[in-house]
């Protein structure tokens, strides 16, 4: 089958989306099939192409995969105006090298962002072909959740296109069942709507322990319990409560436990500088790492931090990161309400927190610092958890039996 797949993230950017889309495209491409990504320069979050890229339209092959860079106007992972020409950009450059290439058998395209799922429905509607749209944040519900945007007229049409995508779709496929439930109550058929979570890629034995060590002497060499946090600094995150819950372990006289933020954002910037002006040591930052290095810094963790704010849209929110912890047999430490705090529970991996409550979380890493085999019995249960429950491979070949079943 020949899929045509539009992305505005791809590797060697290391976001969750740029992960699930690569991990399975390269499945099926394994498979004999022809996979097309359509995607921009790497240049998250910061705006900046990435060393040895540029940005214009090339082509380039990745483990089988064809990837199509097409040119955008590129801007930080910060503000508004700009982000929006960015994504615009991105949706008119898309939709024009998807009309040059071959005529393919389906058209997928993925949220974020909102204008990449429209610049993969008109393909669709121009080469005649079956369009399947993937939902991974639920626009414009997501802006407005992290008040990104008050224009009340500007969400109004931004919301009568999110409805006329969802009645254009052949299939919308989602990553976690409360995304199905929220896009049900937006008045979807059930029936179209196909789950397929993303697949465990990392783990254990794969890492070398020097790797892991290194890092650790590097960054947290005075510390005796190290919290992590990996992804994106960003508006949706909340981790002010890090900055919060630091200050309170260190009137604790607990400066030795010390929270590590690796990775890069539109509030990386504003937080480490409110980190400076608190004297915090416990709170290190690391900046944008790459995507090879991340396991390598999960591993050397003795727990780790998967967080969003609290608001209700968020509780409808399966982070990949937890998997990704989990895997790695790290105790995770929650600040998501809903999904995915049913699913640490359930695998008995971690400690759920209220999101932003700073007390708890302080009270959470004091906690599993003090023993040892609690943290040791959270990693094995989260390991074997994820490896039962969301085998890549697996979640792989799922989403090829529904193109193939959209395709027929």
């Amino acid at each position: 089958m020949n899929i045509l797949f539009l992305s505005h993230y791809f590797p060697p950017e290391g976001n969750a989306p740029a992960s699930r889309v690569y991990e399975f495209s390269r499945r099926w491409a394994a498979s004999g099939n022809e996979i097309t990504v359509i995607t921009s320069a790497p240049n998250v979050p910061g705006g900046v192409v990435y060393p040895g890229y540029r940005n214009r339209f090339v082509r380039e092959n990745q483990d089988g995969i064809r990837v199509q860079r097409v040119w955008t106007y590129l801007a930080p992972n910060k503000g508004t105006a700009r982000r929006i020409l960015n994504y615009l950009s991105y949706m008119f450059s898309a939709f024009f090298a998807g009309l040059a290439g071959r005529r393919p058998d389906v058209v997928v395209a993925t949220s974020p962002q909102f204008f990449c799922a429209w610049a993969g429905l008109l393909l669709a509607i121009c080469r005649r072909r079956p369009f399947v749209l993937e939902i991974r944040d639920i626009w414009p519900e997501s802006i407005t959740a992290v008040e990104a945007m008050r224009n009340r007229a500007v969400l109004n049409v931004l919301e009568k296109m999110e409805k006329m995508l969802y009645r254009r779709a052949d299939a919308i496929v989602t990553v976690g069942e409360g995304y199905r439930q929220r896009l049900i109550e937006k008045g979807v058929p059930p029936g179209k709507i196909s789950v397929v979570a993303n697949g465990v890629t990392m783990k254990p034995g794969a890492i070398g322990p020097s790797a892991s060590s290194e890092l650790r002497a590097r960054w947290c060499p005075d510390a005796s319990f190290v919290c992590i946090y990996a992804g994106t600094i960003g508006m949706a995150c909340g981790l002010d409560v890090v900055l919060r819950a630091a200050d309170l372990l260190r009137r604790r006289g607990r400066e030795n436990i010390h929270f590590l933020l690796v990775g890069d954002g539109a509030h990386r910037e504003e937080l480490e500088s409110r980190s400076r002006a608190m004297s915090l040591r416990g709170v290190i930052f690391t900046g944008l790492q790459k995507r090879s290095d991340v396991a390598a810094f999960l591993n050397m963790a003795d727990a780790c931090l998967v967080h969003l704010r609290k608001t209700d849209l968020f509780t409808t929110v399966f982070p990949s990161k937890l998997l990704d912890a989990a895997a790695l047999k790290r105790p995770v430490i929650l600040g998501v309400e809903g999904h995915a705090a049913q699913m640490v529970r359930e695998a008995d991996c971690g400690i759920c927190i209220e999101p932003e409550n700073a007390e708890q979380l302080a009270d959470a890493v004091l906690k599993l610092a003090a023993d040892p085999e609690l943290c040791r019995r959270f990693g094995e249960n989260g390991a074997a958890y994820a490896n039962g429950h969301f085998n890549a491979d697996r979640q792989a070949a799922e989403y090829m039996e529904l193109l193939t079943r959209i395709v027929s």
